[in-house]
């Protein structure tokens, strides 16, 4: 499959049944790993993911002075004395947004100069805001295009203990400052200005993340919280399904009537795209207008089942898309018009779904074009299960976060074919 150009699924004549165990969340792993290499001692991770994204943090802990050891399938062990020490070389992250973005927070806690970088679809995504925070810390932080790559040159931690950071882009921005921002001679307040975020319920993972390492934290408004300066303290620590992964099967239950088994209930998950399943579950009436501001990776999901819901539906709250792996709001509009002119209409920074669901049991000859998104490509999946002829393009980009997701599909009885 590493080779392979293109997948070609076969749209099942049987029901499709088995279960599937998700890789572990990937907003938790690199959290955890972060916080872990952050403190004294070591900690053991279990249920872990291992992809793409998880692997260019490993090895950038390990390039700053970490210990961090591949103990299985899912498992790291993360030996440190909770202190990074100063790489001689950049940090490659690929296009790993939390990995670049976490790093370049903690890199303040580091004497010395960091570069971070990555891959070229990286170099296109903003960092711009988190970088004013981290020069309003009294770090030295650059990054002349706005995007990665980022100097950050620090004399071991923020000199000013209390700023605010624009998180209208991304909530990444918050949660990177906070992680770092235990690390001081004095307690570290924060606040978002505006009151404007991204995804406020992946700033809650990180607040559950920090605690479970010994962090103590005191929320003093919507969006502002004082973090005390103590050291996180090494532990063990088990990393739930990732929900987003999770989006994918319940999206292909919804539409065959199928009933693949996760192991895990969506209000078990702390992650905000478990809420997705609620809008899912209402397939094919699903709701007139989503609001995706707050699971924001399942719109693709979403969006791509609601081509064959009973109405159209718009999706608003979603312009943080655009600044993802790919433009999401875009890359899902024009593949849907792809398979059929008229699906699918970007309207500002609204997506409109104007269904059509006779395409169910259709043959329609089509590539479909994953923009090196494993969320494009595997929100597509869905789409040909049902009908005949489409092909995903760029299979291998599902690694990013689930390297195992066509693996596990024909695991359950999907048949398909690697071109």
């Amino acid at each position: 499959m590493p080779n392979s150009a293109a997948v070609r699924l076969t749209p099942p004549q049987h029901k499709l049944a088995g279960s599937i165990a998700l890789p572990g969340s990937k907003s938790i792993t690199n959290r955890v790993l972060l916080i872990a290499a952050l403190a004294s001692g070591k900690s053991h991770i279990s249920g872990a993911l291992k992809s793409d994204d998880t692997t260019y943090m490993a090895r950038a802990l390990r390039q700053l002075g970490v210990t961090v050891e591949d103990a299985g399938e899912t498992d790291f062990v993360i030996d440190s004395s909770g202190e990074l020490t100063p790489s001689s070389e950049p940090l490659f992250l690929g296009n790993a947004g939390t990995a670049v973005r976490f790093l370049t927070a903690a890199a303040a806690n580091i004497t010395g100069t960091t570069v971070l970088t990555g891959d070229e679809h990286m170099q296109k995504r903003p960092i711009a805001p988190l970088v004013q925070a981290l020069n309003e810390a009294g770090v030295t932080a650059v990054a002349p295009t706005g995007c990665p790559p980022v100097t950050v040159t620090s004399d071991g931690g923020f000199a000013n203990r209390a700023i605010e950071v624009d998180a209208s882009l991304s909530s990444q921005y918050v949660s990177a400052l906070m992680m770092a921002g235990v690390k001081g001679d004095t307690p570290f307040s924060l606040k978002v200005k505006d009151g404007d975020i991204g995804a406020r319920g992946y700033i809650d993972i990180t607040l559950e993340c920090m605690k479970a390492f010994g962090a103590e934290i005191e929320q003093t408004g919507p969006l502002s919280w004082d973090i005390a300066n103590r050291p996180y303290s090494a532990r063990d620590y088990w990393v739930e399904p990732d929900a987003s992964a999770a989006t994918y099967i319940w999206g292909i239950n919804a539409l065959l009537g199928t009933d693949i088994d996760i192991g895990i209930a969506p209000g078990d998950m702390m992650q905000p795209d478990a809420k997705a399943y609620d809008f899912i579950a209402q397939f094919p009436n699903l709701p007139a207008v989503i609001d995706g501001s707050q699971m924001q990776d399942a719109i693709p999901t979403i969006a791509v089942l609601a081509a064959f819901n009973n109405h159209p539906v718009r999706f608003v709250g979603i312009a943080n898309l655009r600044v993802k792996e790919c433009d999401r709001i875009n890359a899902v509009a024009t593949e849907l018009n792809r398979i059929q002119p008229g699906l699918a209409e970007e309207i500002g920074d609204d997506l409109l779904i104007t269904p059509d669901r006779t395409l169910i049991g259709k043959t329609i000859e089509a590539d479909i074009h994953t923009y090196h998104d494993h969320r494009i490509a595997m929100a597509f999946s869905q789409a040909a299960l049902v009908i005949e002829g489409l092909r995903i393009l760029d299979p291998a980009c599902t690694a990013k976060t689930y390297p195992g997701y066509w693996r596990d599909l024909n695991s359950v009885g999907v048949e398909m074919a690697f071109e």
